[in-house]
């Protein structure tokens, strides 16, 4: 604990941040332009892009003073910016041009300098939907999907090219976000009116962030307290009675100093019990979140600190009956996490292509479930800390990135229904250092080579090498190709959550060892005007993999692989934006997903992977009124066939529709919502109801809604 304690306080001791210019970018009076570049002359690299009120922020350089502004199917402009701004700029339409920096849709953007194919996901995306946190804010992305809560402890992970969440590396602001302990419900402890923009990435990420991407990577950049709305409400409520409430507030002290605070409350205590189990459909639960962060705004330093604190009490399982002669199953789960942070850098106005950054994040989460008669308990301690200094070789055409990082966690784990708990217990302690050469030509041929070494406490030296290259086409198509590697260590029954809702008997079969795999794969972005067409193509090996096998009843075994186990994902998403008032986007992705397995004779077999959809497709269509009055989205959904565990019988596909219509006023916006319009419900979720403590009792089979149909209402202040 002393290298976590003595961290946390060094948490406080950077407070400093670099003076920034702001603005809007506009075609025409209220019209923004979402997505647009913003960069000055001489530093291409740091280019900022505007929010979903056509805003930027862009830090402040002494020795230059005219901006780049490009923006898909517009003529680049570059302007003199004088002064702190806000300043106001107009874009003209240019069909003919198509070398700006984004692919652009009202509510999407497609960062087309990136060596790595990333979408940004605004605001105005996250509104189509209620959103009420970062689970709920993938209903209308392609690229990432979201698993169904189970009916018992409503656990939710997502999927990326066919592999669970815990092969993506989610990060909050660029630090450690859903993972390890926090991820049955980490992505329900962001709330959705916290949440500025999502970038969604595909393939291994950058070594800067670390080794534990595999399959791709997200960062959520939440409101910051100097470009926030001076106050934003939000409350949303369900037909079955959950209610929210958020409140977020920000304050610019002067010109120097802001503060911002972020709250939420949420609730649901009815129980609903649709398919008549007697079993809860949903748990009830209620969960308070505060985060404050502080920025102060100096000369030559940047930089901001936060706290942000969780309590959440959830329950659910069996309803309970007098009239039963044994007791009910229930499930119980209380959750506290605590977390701190710092990002500051020190920036050199003479020399802007260099800086020194530092990034620090400690957490405590203490968790205590019940699985009817097991206790599971569980604590997690983690500090990490990233310093990064980046510079160029000889010009601005040759830069690098490179730095020292630090990563600590403390696992303490019991679980009843396990053999031996010592397995379960770990302290990890990395420290590692990294290498990142960028090669950039005119933003048109961008290469990018990283090597990162680390050494692990536990399973000793970790080589992760990487490499992205971004080519343009020509004007309008261009071309990404990626290749990397990514080490992860499991922490199966985090990661396993919902599956221990069952009378199965847990067995760790060999003890927790590191998972290796190698993705590689790439992308072409075709642009024409507006639209966009992009086809990828990811596959990821694994050399090293910890299976799950729940295909014998009555057992969840966890056990390491060195066989063939792979995932294999191609997708084709289009983006329409036919006029300045519609909006379509459509998608189709096929998975190849297998791993291998043991069998009862002691064997070995190849077989798919259960619970992944052999097929997605995703239609999504907007349409807003002038100066967005009304605004109306719906989302239609197919997931293709899945293997079910303990046999190769496959389910068949499914289709769920969502809805949403919405009316703005100046400062109010009011929404009414059908999620699961098709009321499309897995039949029988949980296995034998009547005899929960039965061998045969296993509620941790999800693979649809569980719910159905559900209506719900809400209404959103905001000043700005």
């Amino acid at each position: 604990m002393k290298y976590i304690l003595s961290s946390f306080l060094l948490l406080f001791g950077w407070q400093l941040n670099a003076q920034t210019i702001s603005g809007k970018i506009l075609e025409k009076p209220d019209e923004p332009l979402i997505g647009a570049s913003v960069r000055w002359v001489q530093n291409p690299q740091n280019a900022t892009f505007t929010d979903e009120n056509g805003e930027f922020e862009i830090l402040r350089n002494n020795l230059q003073h005219q901006l780049v502004i490009s923006y898909i199917g517009y003529i680049t402009d570059s302007v003199m910016a004088h002064g702190d701004g806000p300043f106001t700029f107009y874009l003209s339409p240019d069909n003919q041009n198509l070398e700006e920096v984004v692919v652009k849709s009202s509510s999407t953007a497609i960062d087309r300098i990136s060596p790595m194919q990333t979408q940004i996901i605004t605001t105005k995306e996250l509104a189509k939907a209620a959103c009420c946190n970062l689970s709920e804010s993938f209903e209308t992305n392609a690229s990432v999907s979201v698993s169904y809560a189970d009916a018992i402890t409503g656990a939710r992970q997502i999927q990326m090219m066919g592999l669970a969440g815990k092969y993506v590396q989610t990060n909050i602001e660029n630090m450690p976000g859903v993972r390890g302990l926090s991820i049955p419900f980490g992505l329900s402890y962001v709330p959705g009116t916290w949440i500025q923009s999502i970038d969604v990435a595909k393939g291994v990420s950058s070594v800067i962030n670390g080794y534990e991407s595999m399959s791709g990577a997200i960062n959520v950049e939440l409101q910051k307290p100097d470009l926030a709305e001076r106050l934003y409400a939000n409350a949303y409520v369900n037909e079955v009675g959950r209610g929210e409430l958020n409140l977020n507030a920000a304050k610019k002290l002067n010109d120097k100093w802001s503060v911002g605070l972020l709250t939420h409350a949420s609730a649901l205590k009815n129980e609903v019990d649709r398919n008549g189990d007697s079993f809860m459909d949903l748990p009830t639960y209620d969960q308070i979140n505060v985060l404050n962060r502080w920025k102060y705004s100096g000369e030559r330093f940047m930089g901001q600190v936060g706290i942000n604190y969780l309590n959440e009490n959830r329950e659910g399982g069996e309803i309970v009956n007098p009239v039963l002669s044994r007791s009910s199953y229930r499930f119980l789960n209380k959750t506290q996490k605590f977390t701190a942070f710092s990002k500051t850098a020190i920036l050199f106005p003479e020399t802007p292509y260099r800086g020194l950054g530092l990034i620090m994040n400690a957490s405590f989460l203490d968790g205590n479930s019940q699985f009817g008669l097991n206790n599971y308990d569980s604590k997690e301690n983690s500090f990490y800390a990233n310093l990064i200094y980046q510079d160029i070789f000889g010009n601005t055409q040759h830069t690098y990135k490179t730095g020292l990082s630090f990563l600590a966690d403390q696992y303490d784990e019991a679980f009843d229904n396990f053999g031996d708990a010592l397995l379960l217990k770990r302290n990890e302690i990395v420290p590692g250092a990294f290498f990142e050469y960028t090669y950039n030509k005119l933003d048109k041929t961008i290469l990018v080579a990283g090597l990162r070494a680390d050494a692990h406490n536990l399973f000793g030296l970790q080589i992760t090498p990487r490499l992205h290259l971004k080519q343009d086409l020509g004007a309008s198509t261009v071309m990404r190709l990626s290749v990397g590697k990514g080490m992860r260590v499991p922490t199966p029954l985090a990661e396993n959550y919902g599956k221990l809702v069952s009378s199965r008997k847990v067995e760790l079969l060999d003890a927790i060892q590191p998972e290796y795999s190698w993705n590689f794969g790439g992308s072409i972005t075709q642009s024409f005007g507006k639209n966009s067409l992009i086809l990828d193509a990811y596959h990821s090996l694994f050399t090293s993999q910890q299976i799950m096998d729940m295909e014998t009843p009555g057992s969840l075994l966890f056990y390491q692989s060195f066989d063939k186990s792979y995932a294999t994902s191609a997708q084709a998403e289009l983006i329409l934006v036919p006029s300045d008032r519609w909006e379509v986007k459509a998608a189709w992705r096929l998975l190849d997903v297998k791993q291998t397995m043991k069998t009862d004779d002691g064997g070995t077999r190849l077989v798919d992977k259960p619970f992944v959809p052999r097929s997605f497709a995703l239609l999504n269509v907007g349409y807003a009124m002038p100066y967005n009055k009304w605004k109306a989205d719906a989302t239609l959904q197919y997931r293709g066939k899945q293997r079910l565990p303990g046999s190769d019988e496959r389910i068949d596909g499914f289709v769920t529709l969502n809805t949403q219509l919405s009316r703005n006023f100046v400062n109010w916006e009011y929404y009414l919502g059908v999620e699961n319009l098709t009321n499309f419900r897995q039949s029988n979720p949980i296995i034998n109801p009547q005899n929960p403590f039965d061998q045969a009792f296993d509620a941790g089979q999800i693979w649809g809604p569980v719910v159905g149909r559900m209506v719900y209402a809400g209404a959103r202040f905001r000043i700005r």
